[in-house]
């Protein structure tokens, strides 16, 4: 249950950096509102994750927790901002999923 507790917490930290950039891109009471999307997001994927290392060792779970951030940003900043997908980047990411995924099946929990 605290893995679940744990992605869900990563998908959060990726919806608070796609809040971050749009509130960059807009202006007036959308702005605020993104902005209050970013605190919202923040809190949640801060709580998600104070109670998966309840019982999840805290070294794998901030491992896991950022690297769902990361590659959620990164395909975030592909698909709505308009980044490149370089070959080395779309590399890189593949590497970090590996890696996450490794970390969760040496896991002992």
């Amino acid at each position: 249950m605290n893995w679940i507790l744990l992605i869900i917490g990563g998908l959060f930290e990726v919806g608070f950096t796609l809040c971050l950039g749009k509130g960059k891109e807009t202006t007036g009471t959308e702005s605020y509102l993104w902005y209050t999307g970013f605190i919202a997001c923040l809190f949640l994927s801060m709580g998600l994750l104070l109670k998966a290392t309840q019982t999840l060792p805290l070294g794998t779970a901030y491992a896991v927790w950022t690297g769902i951030g990361a590659v959620g940003t990164v395909l975030v900043g592909i698909f709505v901002f308009k980044e490149p997908a370089t070959f080395l980047r779309m590399f890189f990411i593949s590497t970090l999923i590996a890696s996450i995924i490794g970390l969760k099946v040496v896991s002992t929990h």
